[in-house]
């Protein structure tokens, strides 16, 4: 018994030492719950701040689940592989009776050479304006040197480029073409007087300027060659423009080759591919001054990167977005062709350089567009592995495999997007899309606060004209190398033949929907055409408002700056 009231007393003495215990570490983990309720935010908060992110994105999220992207394209009112009307319309650029042959008018002793600038496209350019500017003096064009130092630093000589003796041949009743300057009497070559031109000059301008030296020299060298002839000409100089750029210019057998590899490797994939041209490398934002809801690690690494300019001005990003200077991103251009009516089973060839952002960025148009491919992953690394050391090269096989597709899209106005819209327009008025930036601006800010049916249908209102049609662009605007409108021909017998067979099939087509009709007064559902919400009936329209639509007014103008080592980057 006695034992039992031990046992006992200690176990009460045990207890009584264990509350106090007990009553501290309860009141100490009350007193952290405490706080971090107090620290942590509410879940109103927690949505607000998710909230903002989007809101800095120019996206609602409280409207988000109306804004669905279909997987499909939809139904589409046109064919998305080919444009419309472009059988009437044809390439044509030979020369008239009266343009005299090189070798009656090229004088002695004169000789022209050039030094390109940029990337490949910006230097096409240029070696095709030479050819011109030589005609323009009556001069000999020797074999135009490429850029070797600016941003891009390709080592590659044109020879390793184009073909040059394809080059000199085919240009030989035009312009007399040598690979290098002739030797002096003594052995030594002729000296070059070296000069420059300002940009868009004139035929008059090049014979005030240049042919006075060239008569007292011999031999001129122009520097810094892109973009150094004007814009228009008279129409035989035109034509020999597009007779340098289109045919003269030629690729070497080892680009051809391995760029008909990729374009073979398309087509096994699919029978249709989209070309997209993707210009989201980091000197391209930092230049452009644009911003894209990135938070202060896009404004330092971008910054960081535009001060490496001293003569680089800061811009106003909203200022450069509402006036459509900035390119889309990824995630704009794949929201862009889905409205086109472009599904998810579409495969996309993407040429571009290392996207800001990188596979984050990608992530969504991936996500629109599964089927999604690259040199580098249509081929092998070792099949590449000749022309991955060089930009130019590789530029090359990019351009190539773009021209070939069925449709190209481009997310800028470069030198490469103008280039390859001329060119398609010269061989067929194959599709060719340009983002209207300036009107879909606010249409991406604002997407999230609209239906899908309700943004797909602006989406094709406001890129009516930039969609690579016959006669979208009136002739003489834009720059030649992309509106080239002077060797575009039209088969007016033949259009005017198929307009009449159209319109007595329409006669047709309505006699015999008013017999169904008749027979069952049931209306037939039809897809409007491209129309937008807010505007009136067609008819209803002003002759200006119809001007507009059919005519582009160029809202892609070129990015320009005032110092030409910057406009590299956006060359290409």
């Amino acid at each position: 018994m006695a034992s039992f009231q031990r046992r006992r007393n200690h176990h009460n003495r045990s207890l009584r030492f264990l509350v106090p215990v007990i009553s501290a570490i309860s009141g100490t983990i009350l007193i952290l719950f405490a706080l971090l309720s107090f620290l942590a935010p509410s879940p109103v908060d927690v949505n607000h701040f998710r909230r903002n992110r989007h809101l800095s994105n120019g996206e609602d999220d409280s409207t988000e689940i109306s804004f669905h992207v279909p997987r499909g394209g939809g139904r589409s009112n046109r064919d998305l592989w080919r444009s419309t009307s472009s059988k009437f319309f044809y390439g044509c650029s030979n020369s008239s009776n009266k343009f005299a042959r090189a070798d009656a008018v090229t004088q002695p002793n004169r000789y022209l050479m050039i030094a390109t600038s940029g990337g490949l496209n910006q230097q096409r350019t240029g070696i095709t304006d030479a050819v011109v500017a030589s005609r323009i003096l009556n001069a000999t064009l020797v074999v135009p040197s490429l850029d070797q130092k600016s941003f891009w630093k390709d080592a590659s000589k044109f020879s390793e480029i184009f073909d040059t003796n394809w080059f000199i041949s085919f240009l030989s009743k035009d312009v007399k073409v040598i690979k290098e300057l002739p030797k002096k009497g003594g052995g030594k070559a002729l000296s070059p007087y070296t000069m420059r031109v300002p940009r868009k000059c004139s035929e008059r301008c090049y014979q005030m300027r240049v042919l006075p030296v060239l008569l007292k020299r011999h031999v001129v060298r122009l520097t810094k060659f892109d973009y150094r002839l004007a814009n228009r000409l008279d129409s035989e100089l035109q034509k020999l423009r597009c007779r340098v750029n289109y045919h003269a210019l030629k690729f070497t057998n080892s680009i051809q080759e391995m760029g008909k590899t990729l374009v073979e490797r398309m087509r096994m994939r699919s029978r249709h591919y989209i070309a997209l041209h993707l210009r989201f490398e980091p000197d391209m934002l930092a230049f452009s001054g644009c911003y894209y809801g990135g938070g202060e690690k896009e404004r330092k690494e971008l910054g960081a990167i535009r001060r490496r300019w001293k003569t680089l001005h800061i811009s106003n990003p909203d200022k450069e977005r509402r006036h459509g200077k900035c390119p889309l991103t990824p995630e704009e251009v794949g929201l862009m062709l889905r409205a086109l009516g472009y599904g998810s089973d579409v495969h996309i060839y993407v040429a571009s350089g290392d996207v800001y952002g990188g596979e984050e960025t990608l992530a969504p148009l991936k996500a629109l567009f599964p089927n999604f491919h690259s040199k580098e992953t249509v081929v092998s690394k070792e099949e590449l592995a000749p022309f991955s050391g060089f930009s130019s090269r590789m530029a090359a096989l990019d351009f190539m495999v773009c021209d070939e597709s069925d449709v190209f899209v481009t997310n800028n106005n470069g030198n490469m997007a103008k280039m390859l819209a001329g060119r398609r327009r010269y061989f067929g008025h194959k599709p060719t899309i340009r983002p209207n930036a300036k009107k879909l601006y606010r249409l991406f800010l604002e997407r999230r606060n609209m239906t899908w049916e309700a943004f797909s249908s602006k989406v094709r209102t406001y890129q009516r004209g930039f969609m690579g049609e016959p006669k979208e662009v009136r002739p003489g605007r834009g720059e030649f190398h992309e509106n080239p409108s002077t060797c575009i021909c039209e088969d007016s017998e033949a259009k005017a033949n198929a307009d009449l067979t159209h319109q007595t099939n329409v006669k047709a087509e309505d006699a015999t929907r008013k017999d169904v009709e008749a027979v069952d007064d049931q209306s037939l559902e039809e897809e409007p055409e491209w129309t937008d919400p807010d505007d009136d009936d067609e008819d209803q329209r002003g002759s200006q408002d119809k001007s507009q639509l059919k005519g582009t007014n160029m809202e892609y103008d070129y990015i320009s700056s005032d110092e030409p080592e910057l406009e590299e980057m956006l060359s290409d």
